[in-house]
Protein backbone atom coordinates (compact mmCIF):
# COMPACT_ATOMS: atom_id res chain seq x y z
CA UNK A 1 0.00 0.00 0.00
CA UNK A 2 1.02 3.66 -0.49
CA UNK A 3 1.01 4.17 3.26
CA UNK A 4 3.93 1.75 3.61
CA UNK A 5 6.12 3.86 1.28
CA UNK A 6 6.07 6.95 3.51
CA UNK A 7 7.14 7.54 7.10
CA UNK A 8 4.22 7.40 9.57
CA UNK A 9 2.28 10.65 9.90
CA UNK A 10 3.05 10.80 13.63
CA UNK A 11 6.78 10.67 12.85
CA UNK A 12 6.62 13.53 10.36
CA UNK A 13 4.48 15.63 12.73
CA UNK A 14 7.00 15.10 15.50
CA UNK A 15 9.92 16.10 13.30
CA UNK A 16 8.19 19.10 11.66
CA UNK A 17 5.76 20.37 14.33
CA UNK A 18 5.60 23.91 13.01
CA UNK A 19 4.71 22.86 9.48
CA UNK A 20 2.32 19.98 9.76
CA UNK A 21 -1.13 19.93 11.45
CA UNK A 22 -1.24 16.88 13.74
CA UNK A 23 -5.03 16.68 13.68
CA UNK A 24 -5.56 17.21 9.97
CA UNK A 25 -6.21 13.55 9.16
CA UNK A 26 -8.98 13.34 6.58
CA UNK A 27 -10.65 10.12 5.44
CA UNK A 28 -7.22 8.72 4.35
CA UNK A 29 -5.22 7.92 7.44
CA UNK A 30 -1.84 9.04 6.02
CA UNK A 31 -2.89 12.42 4.53
CA UNK A 32 -0.82 15.31 5.90
CA UNK A 33 -2.18 18.86 5.98
CA UNK A 34 0.01 21.96 6.24
CA UNK A 35 -0.54 24.02 9.35
CA UNK A 36 -2.10 27.28 8.26
CA UNK A 37 -0.29 29.17 10.98
CA UNK A 38 3.21 28.21 9.82
CA UNK A 39 5.00 31.45 9.05
CA UNK A 40 8.13 32.11 7.09
CA UNK A 41 11.30 32.60 9.05
CA UNK A 42 15.00 32.62 8.34
CA UNK A 43 15.24 28.84 8.47
CA UNK A 44 11.82 27.98 7.15
CA UNK A 45 13.00 27.25 3.59
CA UNK A 46 15.59 24.81 4.94
CA UNK A 47 12.95 23.01 6.96
CA UNK A 48 10.65 22.69 3.94
CA UNK A 49 13.58 21.45 1.86
CA UNK A 50 14.33 18.80 4.47
CA UNK A 51 10.72 17.61 4.40
CA UNK A 52 10.67 17.37 0.59
CA UNK A 53 14.04 15.54 0.58
CA UNK A 54 12.77 13.02 3.11
CA UNK A 55 9.68 12.33 0.99
CA UNK A 56 11.89 11.85 -2.08
CA UNK A 57 14.17 9.42 -0.24
CA UNK A 58 11.17 7.39 0.94
CA UNK A 59 9.93 7.07 -2.63
CA UNK A 60 13.35 6.22 -4.06
CA UNK A 61 13.73 3.32 -1.62
CA UNK A 62 10.86 1.52 -3.30
CA UNK A 63 11.46 -0.74 -6.28
CA UNK A 64 10.05 1.07 -9.34
CA UNK A 65 9.17 -2.28 -10.84
CA UNK A 66 6.80 -3.05 -7.95
CA UNK A 67 3.17 -2.66 -8.88
CA UNK A 68 -0.03 -2.79 -6.93
CA UNK A 69 -3.23 -3.93 -8.51
CA UNK A 70 -6.00 -1.44 -8.08
CA UNK A 71 -9.72 -2.21 -7.83
CA UNK A 72 -9.94 -1.75 -11.58
CA UNK A 73 -7.12 -4.21 -12.16
CA UNK A 74 -4.62 -1.67 -13.57
CA UNK A 75 -1.02 -1.74 -12.34
CA UNK A 76 0.32 1.40 -10.73
CA UNK A 77 3.74 2.20 -9.40
CA UNK A 78 4.52 3.42 -5.87
CA UNK A 79 5.27 6.90 -7.27
CA UNK A 80 1.73 7.01 -8.67
CA UNK A 81 0.19 5.94 -5.37
CA UNK A 82 1.46 8.95 -3.45
CA UNK A 83 -0.69 11.24 -5.56
CA UNK A 84 -3.33 10.50 -2.88
CA UNK A 85 -1.43 12.98 -0.74
CA UNK A 86 -2.04 16.41 -2.33
CA UNK A 87 -1.02 19.40 -0.30
CA UNK A 88 -3.28 22.43 -0.45
CA UNK A 89 -1.57 25.82 -0.86
CA UNK A 90 -2.44 28.36 1.78
CA UNK A 91 -5.15 30.81 0.78
CA UNK A 92 -5.48 32.59 4.10
CA UNK A 93 -3.66 35.69 2.99
CA UNK A 94 -0.32 37.39 3.71
CA UNK A 95 -0.28 36.15 7.29
CA UNK A 96 1.13 32.90 5.97
CA UNK A 97 4.66 33.06 4.69
CA UNK A 98 5.55 32.67 1.03
CA UNK A 99 7.62 29.62 1.96
CA UNK A 100 4.43 27.73 2.87
CA UNK A 101 2.84 28.31 -0.54
CA UNK A 102 6.11 27.65 -2.33
CA UNK A 103 6.72 24.41 -0.47
CA UNK A 104 3.14 23.28 -1.05
CA UNK A 105 3.53 23.94 -4.76
CA UNK A 106 6.85 22.12 -4.84
CA UNK A 107 5.52 19.04 -3.14
CA UNK A 108 2.42 19.00 -5.34
CA UNK A 109 4.70 19.28 -8.39
CA UNK A 110 6.81 16.47 -7.01
CA UNK A 111 3.73 14.29 -6.50
CA UNK A 112 2.27 15.13 -9.88
CA UNK A 113 -0.97 16.69 -8.58
CA UNK A 114 -2.82 19.50 -10.33
CA UNK A 115 -3.35 22.30 -7.79
CA UNK A 116 -6.78 23.08 -9.26
CA UNK A 117 -7.99 19.61 -8.28
CA UNK A 118 -7.26 20.21 -4.62
CA UNK A 119 -10.25 22.52 -4.11
CA UNK A 120 -12.55 20.01 -5.80
CA UNK A 121 -11.25 17.30 -3.49
CA UNK A 122 -11.86 19.53 -0.46
CA UNK A 123 -15.43 20.29 -1.56
CA UNK A 124 -16.15 16.56 -1.62
CA UNK A 125 -14.75 16.13 1.89
CA UNK A 126 -18.14 16.25 3.66
CA UNK A 127 -19.57 13.56 1.40
CA UNK A 128 -16.47 11.42 1.91
CA UNK A 129 -16.79 11.73 5.67
CA UNK A 130 -20.50 10.80 5.58
CA UNK A 131 -19.72 7.77 3.38
CA UNK A 132 -16.92 6.80 5.75
CA UNK A 133 -19.23 6.92 8.76
CA UNK A 134 -21.85 4.78 7.05
CA UNK A 135 -19.35 2.22 5.74
CA UNK A 136 -16.89 1.97 8.61
CA UNK A 137 -19.04 2.54 11.71
CA UNK A 138 -22.43 1.20 10.57
CA UNK A 139 -21.08 -1.33 8.03
CA UNK A 140 -23.49 -0.08 5.36
CA UNK A 141 -22.55 0.30 1.71
CA UNK A 142 -24.03 2.74 -0.76
CA UNK A 143 -26.51 0.17 -2.10
CA UNK A 144 -28.18 -0.28 1.29
CA UNK A 145 -31.58 1.52 1.50
CA UNK A 146 -30.76 2.73 5.00
CA UNK A 147 -27.47 4.17 3.78
CA UNK A 148 -29.18 5.90 0.87
CA UNK A 149 -31.85 7.39 3.12
CA UNK A 150 -29.31 8.50 5.73
CA UNK A 151 -27.05 9.96 3.07
CA UNK A 152 -29.95 11.83 1.53
CA UNK A 153 -31.00 13.21 4.90
CA UNK A 154 -27.46 14.35 5.67
CA UNK A 155 -27.17 16.00 2.25
CA UNK A 156 -30.47 17.86 2.67
CA UNK A 157 -29.50 18.96 6.17
CA UNK A 158 -26.14 20.19 4.87
CA UNK A 159 -27.90 22.06 2.04
CA UNK A 160 -30.36 23.71 4.42
CA UNK A 161 -27.60 24.90 6.74
CA UNK A 162 -24.98 25.68 4.10
CA UNK A 163 -25.42 29.42 4.53
CA UNK A 164 -25.00 29.33 8.31
CA UNK A 165 -21.87 29.82 10.33
CA UNK A 166 -20.70 27.19 12.82
CA UNK A 167 -22.13 29.21 15.71
CA UNK A 168 -25.49 29.49 13.97
CA UNK A 169 -25.51 25.75 13.25
CA UNK A 170 -24.87 24.94 16.89
CA UNK A 171 -27.61 27.36 17.96
CA UNK A 172 -30.04 25.69 15.52
CA UNK A 173 -29.06 22.24 16.80
CA UNK A 174 -29.58 23.34 20.42
CA UNK A 175 -33.00 24.79 19.60
CA UNK A 176 -34.12 21.60 17.84
CA UNK A 177 -32.85 19.42 20.71
CA UNK A 178 -34.63 21.57 23.33
CA UNK A 179 -37.84 21.49 21.28
CA UNK A 180 -37.67 17.71 21.00
CA UNK A 181 -37.13 17.31 24.76
CA UNK A 182 -40.04 19.65 25.51
CA UNK A 183 -42.44 17.90 23.13
CA UNK A 184 -41.58 14.45 24.50
CA UNK A 185 -41.58 15.41 28.20
CA UNK A 186 -44.60 14.40 30.29
CA UNK A 187 -47.43 14.56 29.55
CA UNK A 188 -46.22 14.21 25.96
CA UNK A 189 -47.31 16.92 23.53
CA UNK A 190 -45.90 15.02 20.55
CA UNK A 191 -47.46 11.67 21.46
CA UNK A 192 -50.69 13.53 22.17
CA UNK A 193 -50.73 14.99 18.69
CA UNK A 194 -50.16 11.52 17.23
CA UNK A 195 -53.00 10.14 19.35
CA UNK A 196 -55.41 12.94 18.44
CA UNK A 197 -54.73 13.23 14.75
CA UNK A 198 -53.69 9.68 13.84
CA UNK A 199 -54.72 7.03 16.37
CA UNK A 200 -58.15 8.45 17.28
CA UNK A 201 -59.35 8.63 13.63
CA UNK A 202 -58.00 5.13 13.01
CA UNK A 203 -59.86 3.80 16.05
CA UNK A 204 -63.06 5.52 14.91
CA UNK A 205 -62.75 3.94 11.48
CA UNK A 206 -62.03 0.49 12.95
CA UNK A 207 -64.89 0.71 15.46
CA UNK A 208 -67.25 1.79 12.68
CA UNK A 209 -66.29 -1.27 10.64
CA UNK A 210 -66.77 -3.54 13.67
CA UNK A 211 -70.08 -1.87 14.57
CA UNK A 212 -68.93 -0.58 17.96
CA UNK A 213 -70.11 2.95 17.21
CA UNK A 214 -73.59 1.76 16.21
CA UNK A 215 -74.68 -0.18 19.30
CA UNK A 216 -78.42 -0.32 20.01
CA UNK A 217 -80.58 -0.95 23.04
CA UNK A 218 -81.94 -4.11 21.40
CA UNK A 219 -78.41 -5.58 21.30
CA UNK A 220 -78.36 -6.19 25.07
CA UNK A 221 -80.24 -7.82 27.88
CA UNK A 222 -79.90 -6.45 31.42
CA UNK A 223 -79.15 -8.71 34.37
CA UNK A 224 -78.62 -8.10 38.06
CA UNK A 225 -77.63 -4.78 39.54
CA UNK A 226 -74.08 -4.98 40.87
CA UNK A 227 -73.26 -1.42 41.96
CA UNK A 228 -74.19 2.24 42.05
CA UNK A 229 -72.26 5.48 42.08
CA UNK A 230 -73.07 9.17 42.22
CA UNK A 231 -73.85 9.40 38.53
CA UNK A 232 -74.62 5.87 37.35
CA UNK A 233 -75.89 2.37 38.09
CA UNK A 234 -73.94 -0.73 37.03
CA UNK A 235 -75.56 -3.97 35.84
CA UNK A 236 -74.43 -7.34 34.63
CA UNK A 237 -75.64 -7.98 31.10
CA UNK A 238 -75.21 -9.96 27.92
CA UNK A 239 -75.24 -9.50 24.16
CA UNK A 240 -78.39 -10.77 22.45
CA UNK A 241 -77.51 -13.71 20.15
CA UNK A 242 -77.64 -13.06 16.41
CA UNK A 243 -79.74 -16.19 15.81
CA UNK A 244 -82.95 -14.33 16.68
CA UNK A 245 -83.50 -15.97 20.06
CA UNK A 246 -86.38 -14.52 22.05
CA UNK A 247 -85.21 -12.27 24.87
CA UNK A 248 -87.57 -12.22 27.80
CA UNK A 249 -87.67 -9.55 30.45
CA UNK A 250 -85.69 -10.76 33.42
CA UNK A 251 -86.57 -10.09 37.04
CA UNK A 252 -85.81 -11.56 40.44
CA UNK A 253 -83.67 -14.69 40.32
CA UNK A 254 -83.64 -14.65 36.53
CA UNK A 255 -81.46 -11.57 36.63
CA UNK A 256 -79.02 -13.17 39.03
CA UNK A 257 -78.75 -16.29 36.85
CA UNK A 258 -77.95 -14.34 33.66
CA UNK A 259 -74.23 -14.94 34.00
CA UNK A 260 -74.86 -18.69 34.04
CA UNK A 261 -77.35 -18.66 31.15
CA UNK A 262 -75.73 -20.62 28.29
CA UNK A 263 -77.93 -18.94 25.69
CA UNK A 264 -75.90 -15.75 26.15
CA UNK A 265 -72.30 -16.46 25.24
CA UNK A 266 -70.99 -12.90 25.32
CA UNK A 267 -71.33 -11.33 28.77
CA UNK A 268 -70.94 -7.59 29.35
CA UNK A 269 -71.06 -4.92 32.04
CA UNK A 270 -73.61 -2.14 31.48
CA UNK A 271 -73.62 1.27 33.16
CA UNK A 272 -76.72 3.45 33.05
CA UNK A 273 -75.99 7.16 33.35
CA UNK A 274 -78.50 8.83 35.65
CA UNK A 275 -80.70 11.33 33.83
CA UNK A 276 -82.01 13.58 36.60
CA UNK A 277 -78.75 14.04 38.54
CA UNK A 278 -76.93 17.33 37.97
CA UNK A 279 -73.56 16.71 36.33
CA UNK A 280 -74.30 13.07 35.47
CA UNK A 281 -74.53 13.64 31.71
CA UNK A 282 -71.21 15.51 31.59
CA UNK A 283 -69.60 12.84 33.76
CA UNK A 284 -70.89 10.11 31.44
CA UNK A 285 -69.53 11.90 28.37
CA UNK A 286 -66.13 12.29 30.04
CA UNK A 287 -66.09 8.64 31.05
CA UNK A 288 -66.81 7.55 27.47
CA UNK A 289 -64.08 9.83 26.11
CA UNK A 290 -61.51 8.63 28.64
CA UNK A 291 -62.30 4.95 28.07
CA UNK A 292 -61.56 5.36 24.38
CA UNK A 293 -58.47 7.37 25.22
CA UNK A 294 -57.05 4.88 27.75
CA UNK A 295 -57.92 1.97 25.43
CA UNK A 296 -55.47 3.48 22.94
CA UNK A 297 -52.80 4.63 25.40
CA UNK A 298 -52.78 1.91 28.08
CA UNK A 299 -55.14 -0.94 27.10
CA UNK A 300 -53.92 -3.28 29.86
CA UNK A 301 -54.83 -0.76 32.55
CA UNK A 302 -58.58 -0.55 32.06
CA UNK A 303 -61.54 -2.81 31.27
CA UNK A 304 -62.16 -3.52 27.58
CA UNK A 305 -64.56 -0.77 26.50
CA UNK A 306 -67.06 -1.75 23.79
CA UNK A 307 -68.91 1.53 23.24
CA UNK A 308 -72.17 3.27 24.14
CA UNK A 309 -75.78 3.61 23.02
CA UNK A 310 -78.87 5.74 23.71
CA UNK A 311 -82.06 3.94 24.78
CA UNK A 312 -84.79 4.48 22.16
CA UNK A 313 -87.78 3.56 24.34
CA UNK A 314 -88.91 2.88 27.90
CA UNK A 315 -88.55 -0.78 28.82
CA UNK A 316 -87.57 -2.31 32.17
CA UNK A 317 -84.35 -0.52 33.21
CA UNK A 318 -84.17 1.41 29.94
CA UNK A 319 -85.46 4.97 29.87
CA UNK A 320 -85.85 6.65 26.50
CA UNK A 321 -82.99 9.06 25.86
CA UNK A 322 -80.80 7.58 28.60
CA UNK A 323 -77.12 6.88 27.87
CA UNK A 324 -75.54 3.46 28.53
CA UNK A 325 -71.87 2.50 28.50
CA UNK A 326 -70.78 -1.07 27.71
CA UNK A 327 -67.66 -3.05 28.70
CA UNK A 328 -66.62 -6.61 28.02
CA UNK A 329 -67.25 -8.78 31.07
CA UNK A 330 -63.94 -9.55 32.76
CA UNK A 331 -65.27 -9.96 36.28
CA UNK A 332 -68.07 -8.41 38.29
CA UNK A 333 -66.24 -8.12 41.59
CA UNK A 334 -64.13 -5.18 42.62
CA UNK A 335 -61.36 -5.03 45.18
CA UNK A 336 -63.94 -3.53 47.56
CA UNK A 337 -66.09 -6.66 47.19
CA UNK A 338 -63.15 -8.88 48.15
CA UNK A 339 -62.11 -6.59 51.02
CA UNK A 340 -65.61 -6.77 52.53
CA UNK A 341 -65.10 -10.52 52.99
CA UNK A 342 -63.56 -11.62 56.28
CA UNK A 343 -61.24 -13.94 54.37
CA UNK A 344 -59.38 -11.07 52.68
CA UNK A 345 -56.63 -11.14 51.48
CA UNK A 346 -56.54 -14.96 51.47
CA UNK A 347 -59.64 -15.01 49.25
CA UNK A 348 -57.54 -13.54 46.42
CA UNK A 349 -54.60 -15.91 46.78
CA UNK A 350 -55.75 -18.56 44.30
CA UNK A 351 -56.95 -15.91 41.85
CA UNK A 352 -53.66 -14.01 41.96
CA UNK A 353 -51.27 -16.97 41.90
CA UNK A 354 -53.33 -19.81 40.43
CA UNK A 355 -52.98 -21.93 43.54
CA UNK A 356 -52.55 -21.84 47.29
CA UNK A 357 -48.92 -21.00 48.00
CA UNK A 358 -46.97 -23.75 49.76
CA UNK A 359 -44.19 -23.47 52.31
CA UNK A 360 -45.25 -20.10 53.71
CA UNK A 361 -47.19 -19.00 56.74
CA UNK A 362 -50.57 -17.28 56.50
CA UNK A 363 -49.10 -13.85 57.25
CA UNK A 364 -46.44 -14.15 54.54
CA UNK A 365 -48.98 -15.37 51.97
CA UNK A 366 -51.34 -12.49 52.79
CA UNK A 367 -48.47 -10.03 52.42
CA UNK A 368 -47.67 -11.40 48.96
CA UNK A 369 -51.29 -10.96 47.86
CA UNK A 370 -51.30 -7.34 49.04
CA UNK A 371 -48.02 -6.69 47.26
CA UNK A 372 -49.29 -8.25 44.02
CA UNK A 373 -52.38 -6.02 44.02
CA UNK A 374 -50.30 -2.91 44.75
CA UNK A 375 -47.79 -3.73 42.03
CA UNK A 376 -50.55 -3.99 39.44
CA UNK A 377 -52.29 -0.84 40.66
CA UNK A 378 -49.17 1.32 40.58
CA UNK A 379 -48.10 -0.12 37.22
CA UNK A 380 -51.46 0.92 35.75
CA UNK A 381 -51.10 4.39 37.27
CA UNK A 382 -47.65 4.73 35.77
CA UNK A 383 -49.06 3.92 32.32
CA UNK A 384 -51.90 6.45 32.41
CA UNK A 385 -49.77 9.14 34.03
CA UNK A 386 -47.25 8.76 31.21
CA UNK A 387 -49.98 9.89 28.80
CA UNK A 388 -51.09 12.89 30.89
CA UNK A 389 -54.17 11.28 32.50
CA UNK A 390 -54.87 11.52 36.23
CA UNK A 391 -57.70 9.26 37.47
CA UNK A 392 -58.59 11.24 40.63
CA UNK A 393 -60.90 8.57 42.02
CA UNK A 394 -58.64 5.67 42.97
CA UNK A 395 -60.34 3.48 45.57
CA UNK A 396 -61.14 -0.24 45.98
CA UNK A 397 -64.59 0.05 44.38
CA UNK A 398 -62.97 1.42 41.21
CA UNK A 399 -60.52 -1.45 40.88
CA UNK A 400 -62.07 -4.46 39.16
CA UNK A 401 -60.40 -7.85 39.69
CA UNK A 402 -60.68 -9.95 36.55
CA UNK A 403 -61.12 -13.70 36.40
CA UNK A 404 -57.41 -13.95 35.53
CA UNK A 405 -56.31 -12.07 38.63
CA UNK A 406 -55.67 -8.76 36.89
CA UNK A 407 -56.43 -5.48 38.65
CA UNK A 408 -57.88 -2.89 36.25
CA UNK A 409 -59.01 0.71 36.62
CA UNK A 410 -62.67 1.59 36.06
CA UNK A 411 -64.88 4.69 36.42
CA UNK A 412 -63.02 7.49 34.64
CA UNK A 413 -65.83 10.00 35.19
CA UNK A 414 -63.63 12.21 37.39
CA UNK A 415 -60.45 11.75 35.36
CA UNK A 416 -58.62 14.64 33.74
CA UNK A 417 -56.32 14.83 30.76
CA UNK A 418 -53.77 17.48 31.70
CA UNK A 419 -52.29 17.30 28.23
CA UNK A 420 -55.24 19.10 26.63
CA UNK A 421 -57.14 20.43 29.65
CA UNK A 422 -59.95 17.86 29.44
CA UNK A 423 -62.17 17.91 32.57
CA UNK A 424 -59.60 20.33 33.97
CA UNK A 425 -61.32 21.82 37.04
CA UNK A 426 -63.99 19.49 38.41
CA UNK A 427 -66.48 20.24 41.12
CA UNK A 428 -65.19 19.13 44.51
CA UNK A 429 -68.23 16.85 44.98
CA UNK A 430 -66.79 14.53 42.31
CA UNK A 431 -64.00 13.48 44.65
CA UNK A 432 -64.21 10.95 47.48
CA UNK A 433 -62.93 12.67 50.64
CA UNK A 434 -61.85 9.35 52.18
CA UNK A 435 -59.21 8.88 49.46
CA UNK A 436 -58.53 12.50 48.55
CA UNK A 437 -55.09 13.97 49.40
CA UNK A 438 -54.82 17.13 51.48
CA UNK A 439 -54.37 19.33 48.40
CA UNK A 440 -57.93 18.34 47.28
CA UNK A 441 -57.36 19.41 43.68
CA UNK A 442 -55.09 17.88 41.08
CA UNK A 443 -53.85 21.42 40.36
CA UNK A 444 -53.87 24.45 42.69
CA UNK A 445 -57.21 26.24 42.89
CA UNK A 446 -55.61 29.45 41.69
CA UNK A 447 -54.56 27.78 38.41
CA UNK A 448 -56.42 29.65 35.64
CA UNK A 449 -59.01 28.10 33.38
CA UNK A 450 -57.45 26.13 30.51
CA UNK A 451 -57.00 27.86 27.15
CA UNK A 452 -58.14 26.21 23.88
CA UNK A 453 -56.91 22.62 23.51
CA UNK A 454 -53.95 23.21 21.15
CA UNK A 455 -52.56 25.94 23.43
CA UNK A 456 -53.28 23.86 26.55
CA UNK A 457 -51.37 20.98 24.99
CA UNK A 458 -48.33 23.15 24.31
CA UNK A 459 -48.31 24.52 27.87
CA UNK A 460 -48.99 21.16 29.57
CA UNK A 461 -45.32 20.18 30.21
CA UNK A 462 -44.88 23.41 32.22
CA UNK A 463 -48.00 22.75 34.31
CA UNK A 464 -46.94 19.14 34.88
CA UNK A 465 -43.45 20.11 35.96
CA UNK A 466 -44.68 22.82 38.33
CA UNK A 467 -47.54 20.88 39.96
CA UNK A 468 -46.82 17.11 39.61
CA UNK A 469 -50.55 16.30 39.27
CA UNK A 470 -49.89 12.54 39.12
CA UNK A 471 -49.08 12.59 42.85
CA UNK A 472 -52.80 13.08 43.50
CA UNK A 473 -53.44 9.42 42.57
CA UNK A 474 -50.42 8.19 44.50
CA UNK A 475 -51.86 9.40 47.81
CA UNK A 476 -55.08 7.48 47.07
CA UNK A 477 -53.01 4.38 46.24
CA UNK A 478 -51.35 4.70 49.67
CA UNK A 479 -54.77 4.69 51.37
CA UNK A 480 -55.67 1.52 49.42
CA UNK A 481 -52.44 -0.10 50.67
CA UNK A 482 -53.27 0.78 54.26
CA UNK A 483 -56.80 -0.63 53.92
CA UNK A 484 -55.57 -3.92 52.49
CA UNK A 485 -52.91 -4.32 55.17
CA UNK A 486 -54.86 -3.15 58.26
CA UNK A 487 -58.20 -4.92 58.88
CA UNK A 488 -59.72 -2.11 60.98
CA UNK A 489 -59.48 0.34 58.04
CA UNK A 490 -61.66 -1.78 55.73
CA UNK A 491 -64.91 -0.49 57.23
CA UNK A 492 -66.38 2.92 56.45
CA UNK A 493 -66.24 4.06 60.06
CA UNK A 494 -62.69 2.77 60.54
CA UNK A 495 -61.49 4.63 57.44
CA UNK A 496 -63.12 7.90 58.52
CA UNK A 497 -61.54 7.66 61.99
CA UNK A 498 -58.15 7.01 60.40
CA UNK A 499 -58.47 10.08 58.16
CA UNK A 500 -59.43 12.29 61.10
CA UNK A 501 -56.47 11.08 63.17
CA UNK A 502 -54.12 11.39 60.18
CA UNK A 503 -55.24 14.99 59.64
CA UNK A 504 -54.50 15.75 63.29
CA UNK A 505 -51.05 14.20 62.89
CA UNK A 506 -50.25 16.51 59.97
CA UNK A 507 -50.46 13.67 57.44
CA UNK A 508 -47.40 12.06 59.03
CA UNK A 509 -47.93 8.29 59.28
CA UNK A 510 -45.16 7.83 61.85
CA UNK A 511 -46.80 10.36 64.15
CA UNK A 512 -50.19 8.72 63.56
CA UNK A 513 -48.73 5.32 64.48
CA UNK A 514 -47.55 6.67 67.81
CA UNK A 515 -50.69 8.61 68.65
CA UNK A 516 -53.50 6.37 67.28
CA UNK A 517 -56.17 5.67 69.90
CA UNK A 518 -56.44 2.02 68.86
CA UNK A 519 -53.19 0.20 68.24
CA UNK A 520 -53.31 -0.81 64.54
CA UNK A 521 -52.32 -4.26 63.27
CA UNK A 522 -49.28 -3.50 61.13
CA UNK A 523 -47.86 -7.03 60.80
CA UNK A 524 -48.15 -7.15 57.00
CA UNK A 525 -46.45 -3.78 56.55
CA UNK A 526 -43.72 -4.55 59.10
CA UNK A 527 -42.57 -7.72 57.31
CA UNK A 528 -39.22 -7.67 55.47
CA UNK A 529 -37.71 -5.00 57.72
CA UNK A 530 -40.72 -2.71 57.36
CA UNK A 531 -40.47 -2.15 53.61
CA UNK A 532 -44.25 -1.98 53.23
CA UNK A 533 -44.55 0.59 56.01
CA UNK A 534 -41.79 2.69 54.50
CA UNK A 535 -43.60 2.72 51.14
CA UNK A 536 -46.86 3.75 52.83
CA UNK A 537 -45.16 6.69 54.58
CA UNK A 538 -43.79 7.88 51.22
CA UNK A 539 -47.22 7.74 49.57
CA UNK A 540 -49.38 9.15 52.36
CA UNK A 541 -47.84 12.53 53.02
CA UNK A 542 -48.23 16.16 52.10
CA UNK A 543 -46.69 17.25 48.85
CA UNK A 544 -43.60 19.38 49.24
CA UNK A 545 -42.35 22.09 46.86
CA UNK A 546 -42.09 20.96 43.22
CA UNK A 547 -43.84 17.68 43.98
CA UNK A 548 -41.40 16.52 46.66
CA UNK A 549 -42.42 14.49 49.68
CA UNK A 550 -44.49 11.89 47.81
CA UNK A 551 -43.38 9.18 45.39
CA UNK A 552 -44.48 9.10 41.77
CA UNK A 553 -45.63 5.81 40.27
CA UNK A 554 -42.28 5.21 38.57
CA UNK A 555 -40.37 5.93 41.80
CA UNK A 556 -42.74 3.74 43.85
CA UNK A 557 -42.08 0.75 41.57
CA UNK A 558 -38.37 1.17 42.30
CA UNK A 559 -38.97 1.07 46.06
CA UNK A 560 -37.36 -1.91 47.90
CA UNK A 561 -40.87 -3.14 48.77
CA UNK A 562 -41.33 -4.20 45.15
CA UNK A 563 -37.71 -5.00 44.38
CA UNK A 564 -37.87 -7.90 46.84
CA UNK A 565 -40.08 -9.60 44.25
CA UNK A 566 -41.63 -12.38 46.36
CA UNK A 567 -45.03 -11.92 44.73
CA UNK A 568 -43.56 -12.11 41.24
CA UNK A 569 -41.68 -15.30 42.11
CA UNK A 570 -44.85 -16.85 43.48
CA UNK A 571 -46.78 -15.89 40.35
CA UNK A 572 -44.13 -17.47 38.10
CA UNK A 573 -43.89 -20.65 40.18
CA UNK A 574 -47.66 -21.05 40.10
CA UNK A 575 -47.54 -21.43 36.32
CA UNK A 576 -45.34 -24.51 36.70
CA UNK A 577 -47.49 -26.14 39.37
CA UNK A 578 -49.00 -29.48 38.31
CA UNK A 579 -51.71 -29.34 40.95
CA UNK A 580 -53.98 -26.41 41.64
Amino acid sequence: MAASLLPPAATLVKKYPTLLHPFGVKPHAQRLIFRCGATSSDGADDVWASLVDELKRSLQQADPSDTVTSNAGAGVTPNDLVTALPLEPSTTGPAVGDATNAAAGAVNELLGVDASSVATSSDAGAAAIADGILSELLHLDASNPVARAAGGALSRLDALTSGLSDAQRWALFGFLAATWLYLTARPGVLSGAVDTYVLAPLQLALDSVLGRRSLKMSDFVVGERIGEGSFGVVYAGAVVPKNGAVVEERSGRARTSLQNDDRYKEKVILKKIKMLTVGAKECGDYEEWFNYRVARAAPESCADFLGSFIADKNKAEFVKGGKWLVWKFEGNRTLANYMSDRGFPSNLERLMFGRVLQGLGTLERDALVVKQVMRQLITSLKRIHATGIVHRDIKPSNLVVTRRGQVKLIDFGAATDLRIGKNYVPDRTLLDPDYCPPELYVLPEETPEPPPEPIAAILSPILWQLNSPDLFDMYSAGIVLMQMAIPTLRTQSGLKNFNAELRSAGYDLNRWRQSARRRPDLQILDLDSGRGWDLATKLISERGPNGGGRLSAAAALRHPYFLLGGDQAAAVLSKFSLSK
